[in-house]
């Protein structure tokens, strides 16, 4: 996998901490670096660990699954797209809250960073720099999550749901891609 599908990848798994980050972004009246910073870390740093951890766990496992390991990724970033697809189109409401505490962005960062972690699983499936991917999904998401406060405070809720839409999309594209490489180009 190259720089552009991998750079393609992380701005689709950037998504969901950029949507959050706007949301915390509407209900910040003047932020500030700590806010910016705060996003950009908390976002940034666990959507670079979370792959890492499920790499070395689809490694484990990698020889008994090497015949369909193009299904599995494919299947894998389909759910994930198709979830925040689904997601998107629902128009879910959000609450204001302008808590920036521990116990807030540790919450967040997990809950935002859940698909990274099975995105790091199909990397171990295919022929993926690791340590060139986290950087550039941390990089990624650290830069869309101050982004977002910005966007949040600047222009309101009404680009949640259509970041959300194209980080979905992005990542069914990829799936598309990666299962139609291997079963028409190898």
């Amino acid at each position: 996998m190259g720089i552009a599908e991998l750079a393609v990848i992380a701005a689709g798994v950037s998504m969901d901490a950029f949507a959050v980050s706007v949301c915390k972004g509407l209900s910040v009246r003047n932020p500030g670096a700590r806010h910016y910073c705060s996003a950009a870390l908390w976002f940034g740093g666990f959507q670079a660990m979370m792959p890492l951890a499920g790499y070395f766990l689809g490694v484990r496992f990698a020889g008994f699954v090497y015949d369909v390991d193009h299904w599995i990724a494919f299947v894998l970033l389909g759910i994930i797209g198709g979830n925040m697809i689904r997601e998107a189109l629902a128009g879910e409401d959000f609450k204001e809250d302008p808590d920036f505490s521990f116990r807030t962005m540790l919450a967040l960062a997990v809950a935002t960073s859940i698909d990274a972690l099975a995105i790091g699983v199909s990397f171990a499936f295919l022929q993926v720099d690791i340590w060139k991917a986290i950087a550039l999904i941390g990089a990624a998401t650290a830069a869309f999550s101050a982004g977002g406060i910005y966007v949040g405070n600047m222009f309101g809720s009404r680009y949640k749901s259509k970041a959300e839409l194209a980080g979905g999309v992005i990542l069914v594209v990829m799936g598309v891609k990666i299962l139609v490489e291997h079963l028409f180009f190898q």
